[in-house]
């Protein structure tokens, strides 16, 4: 579950769940928390590794 309990939303796909899945991943970027699903985790792992900001994916 997000931090202020409400619903999360991947930040690049727009999937929602009531509560954050064990699948998904959390990023805090400039002070900002954002959530990522399974799917796109995956896609851009290389880039998440990389520690690149996701608006350069």
């Amino acid at each position: 579950m997000s931090d202020d309990g409400a619903m999360v939303t991947c930040h690049l796909c727009g999937r929602s769940e009531d509560e954050q899945p064990l699948t998904w991943m959390t990023s805090v970027e400039r002070g900002v928390t954002r959530y990522y699903c399974d799917q796109c985790s995956r896609e851009h792992v290389r880039a998440i590794e990389g520690k690149l900001d996701s608006d350069w994916w």
